[in-house]
Formats: structure tokens, sequence, C-alpha cells
């Protein structure tokens, strides 16, 4: 049996990347799919690929989720997926000397504000069958510091504590909705391939970039998209406030030497 089967779930920022990874899995796995994002024709296009809805919604803002919870007021399965580097509209500086605070309010409203905001929708949502499962999406990033990218390390990190924030008062309030955060680190998706390239020496840049990794190499969103998966489905009902790390084994320690 499909493993979400008569379940509704939202993806935030699913239009594209590690999001539509998670919509299409989720369908394919018997879930009704709301695609949540700002990108009304790529978010439409997947919906309609895969049987689900697609929903307008800027994670951060308060007001398109108080439309969503008057849509759509119930829900089995919420993944705050939407999120920003910073460097998508502005080159820097992101360090934490010079980056502008105008900066560091617009990754945290994007990241931390709208995963606040999706845990709260959630738990509104959630409330009537007493179960559900919500999923955050963190990163590395939210675990160790990134010197060139404060605001987003930061709000990563804050991402990873909310969780178990959200995970122990819903169990306080004998809810059996869970909620738990996965941390990947370089997964390939369009924001390495403009780093990339696809120029002839296309190759040997991704093996530079993925150097230091254990695993010699980038995660895709599909594994992202399965341990999503897991945390969502009923596999996973005595986890709750726990983060899962994707990263090829990078924090397993400070070095690695396979073999030796």
């Amino acid at each position: 049996m499909p493993k979400l089967q008569n379940k509704s779930a939202l993806v935030t920022g699913g239009a594209r990347g590690i999001g539509a990874a998670i919509a299409r899995r989720f369908a394919e796995e018997g879930a009704h799919v709301i695609v949540g994002d700002i990108d009304t024709e790529a978010g439409s296009t997947l919906a309609a690929e895969i049987g689900g809805r697609f929903f307008p919604l800027d994670v951060a803002s308060e007001t398109d989720w108080q439309n969503l919870a008057s849509a759509i007021p119930e829900i089995d399965v919420v993944v705050n997926n939407a999120g920003i580097t910073g460097f998508e509209d502005s080159p820097g500086p992101h360090d934490p000397e010079h980056a502008s605070l105008a900066e560091w309010h617009r990754v945290h409203a994007v990241n931390l504000d709208g995963t606040f905001l999706g845990c709260r929708y959630a738990i509104g949502a959630m409330r009537a069958k007493g179960a559900g499962a919500i999923i955050n999406m963190s990163s590395r990033s939210g675990l160790v510091g990134i010197p060139g990218a404060a605001a987003y390390a930061s709000s990563k990190a804050a991402i990873r504590n909310h969780t178990k924030s959200v995970a122990l008062y819903c169990a306080q309030q004998g809810l059996n909705i869970r909620c738990n955060s996965i941390h990947p680190a370089a997964i390939l998706t369009p924001m390495w391939e403009a780093l990339i390239g696809d120029g002839p020496d296309r190759e040997d840049r991704k093996a530079a970039m993925v150097a230091d990794t254990p695993l010699k190499r980038f995660g895709t969103v599909e594994e992202v998209a399965a341990i999503a998966l897991m945390l969502a489905s009923d596999d996973a009902t005595y986890m709750t406030g726990s983060e899962v790390h994707l990263d090829g084994g990078l924090l397993a320690g400070s070095a690695a030497s396979p073999g030796g």
C-alpha cells in the first residue's frame, strides 16, 4: 500500500528543486499534494502533472498563510521547504562584518519566519485529527558556521532549534503531531548548476566542489525526497524533534580517509 495513501500534504517552495522532488514522491505514494510557491507558472504545471493543487504562497506573508488556512483548514503533512540563500538577487557581501541589515532580514523572513508560520499553520490544521507530520528543511549550514553566508547559516540553525520546540509543544499538548528537520549538504539543484556551468570542465568543477565530502559526490533531490517520505509516513511514528543529516558523511568527522 502506498505510504501516504489518503493523506494531504503541503510542500512549500514546491515548484522546483528539492520541493518539486518531494511533491512528486509524495504523489507517487498516494498523497494529495498542495504545491505552495510564488512561481505560479512552474507550480501550476507541476501540480497538474502530479494530480495535485497549486496554491500561491509567499511563505514570509502572514496574509498568504491565513488565506491558505481558510482554503485548506485541515492537513496531514506539511513540508516547510521554501528558502533562499540571499545570493539570488544580491552578490553580497553576506559576511558578518559587511552584510546589510536589509539582506539579513530578507533571508530570515523567508527561511525562518516562513518556517514559523508554516509550523503554526500545520499545528492548527492538524489539531482536529490530533496527528500529523511537520518536516522542516534546515541545512548542514544550520550546524556549522558559514562565514560568507551568515544570514543563511543563522536562519537554518534557528530552524533546527524551532523544530525541537514545535515537537515538544505538540507532545505537551497531547497531540501526535511530529516535527523533524532535514539537514542536506551539497544537493545538485539549479542553484549549484549556475556555479558549475556546462563547459568542458563541468565534471572537474563538480568534483572540486565536493572534494571535502567523504562520498565525493553531490546528493540528489530524490535522496532528500526519500528522507522526507520516511519522516512523513508511519515508518517514523516514534520520531519527533529529531534531525536527519544528508551530507555524504561530511559531518561525521574532521577528516575522512576511506580504506585508511
